[in-house]
């Protein structure tokens, strides 16, 4: 089961806001143990709002469950020496501080594996660990755009647009797990004596790693691609349609759906319209195909549509809101939307683990930590007795704090 596959797996968690946390929350989604590691006055995604689930912001919530928090002043030599007692007893490092910033806490790869030869260090970071954007900050909005994503959404003539939800700094999570179980697996394989490594993960590559096909063709004939709206670059009719109450997406390029959809719309002299021969040339003659096809799409609602298209196999959905995503049967049935239970704040949802996600998402998973919230409980496990947390906590070299 998914759910407990790193069981016995510790992380320590220098991250913040999005990309890293969502690596470290996927990792503790499957069983391991994350001490995640801020400041004494929360990290910075605790603030980014709204939406907002008590004091904290929605972001923090659906970030950062099944952790335990540590708040350590990392600008205090104690704070320092507090997080290196962490790092010896872990397995992974994931932190997401700009190039050469750990290094000068002390808490650098090299600094760490020098006595700690086993350890996979993962730094996530805009640009990477070295070029010539190294040292520059970045965050989701400013990736989307340097990476060309946002000349792709939108439409002709308006403004730029970008993907609403922190696409980049998701994909960079999902990224940075793929190459911790990857080293994982390695130094596995290796036996007694495995090395662990520095990875170097970053939200421009992960950014240019969403646009695979796209920047492909770019590469191949030098056409910049066009800003088409829902429609994609590639196909036709795949986009979204007005209907009489509201907007379906349909894709119906294939030979077989493409007759189908003109048949089921009853518009069968496209099929012998030579401009619509071919998904190519319905490409090249888009909005001549739109126009034919939302004449007659406009005359019943989404809800007469859909089950037409489906029983004619044609590809298509509703355009949803998030009130439709939420009472979804299949999300339901995928058991997707995850719960954790507050003990103040009663039940929190969001999104939950993806991979075999109606087991993993049965169990109850924990919400995340109030900030120090297990501070003190951590520093008894790596051997601080209660006179050294005291004076730890007197000199705001920690936060020790009980859920709200």
């Amino acid at each position: 089961m998914l759910g407990n596959a790193l069981e016995g797996l510790t992380v320590i968690d220098f991250t913040q806001i999005a990309a890293g946390p969502i690596s470290t929350m996927l990792l503790a989604d499957m069983g391991a143990r994350v001490i995640k590691v801020e400041p004494p006055d929360g990290e910075l995604g605790r603030g980014l709002g709204p939406g907002w689930i008590g004091d904290d912001s929605a972001l923090f919530h659906a970030f950062n469950r099944n952790k335990c928090g540590v708040a350590l002043d990392l600008k205090s030599p104690e704070g320092v020496a507090v997080a290196r007692r962490l790092v010896a007893g872990a397995d992974v490092v994931v932190e997401s501080m700009r190039p050469g910033v750990m290094a000068r806490l002390g808490l650098g790869y090299a600094q760490l594996a020098a006595d700690h030869p086993a350890l996979i260090y993962c730094s996530i970071s805009a640009y990477g660990q070295s070029g010539p954007y190294a040292e520059r900050a970045g965050v989701d909005g400013i990736l989307q755009a340097d990476s060309g994503l946002m000349s792709l959404i939108g439409t002709e003539g308006g403004e730029p647009c970008k993907v609403q939800a922190p696409v980049v700094d998701v994909m960079t999570g999902y990224v940075a797990v793929m190459g911790i179980l990857a080293k994982l697996t390695q130094r596995q394989r290796d036996g007694q004596g495995g090395q662990g490594c520095h990875l170097d993960v970053n939200l421009l590559n992960a950014a240019l790693a969403l646009q695979q096909s796209s920047l492909t063709s770019y590469l191949a004939d030098g056409q910049l691609p066009v800003r088409a709206g829902s429609a994609a670059p590639y196909s036709a009719p795949n986009q979204a349609f007005r209907t009489q109450d509201g907007w379906i997406m349909v894709a119906a390029y294939m030979p077989g759906r493409w007759r189908s959809l003109c048949e089921t719309l009853g518009l069968p002299q496209l099929l012998d319209d030579p401009r619509f021969a071919t998904s190519p040339l319905r490409v090249a003659n888009r909005d001549a195909m739109v126009d034919a096809l939302t004449a007659v799409f406009v005359t019943r609602t989404s809800a007469a549509w859909l089950p037409r298209l489906e029983a004619a196999d044609i590809l298509c959905a509703r355009v949803a809101t998030y009130d439709d995503v939420a009472v979804h049967p299949q999300v339901a049935a995928n058991r997707m939307l995850a719960e954790t239970d507050h003990r103040t704040l009663g039940k929190i949802r969001m999104p939950g683990f993806p991979v075999c996600s109606a087991s993993v998402n049965a169990r109850q998973h924990q919400p995340a930590p109030a900030c120090g919230q297990h501070t003190a409980t951590v520093l008894r496990e790596i051997g601080y007795c209660e006179d050294d947390i005291a004076a730890l906590a007197a000199t705001d070299a920690i936060r020790c704090a009980t859920p709200a």
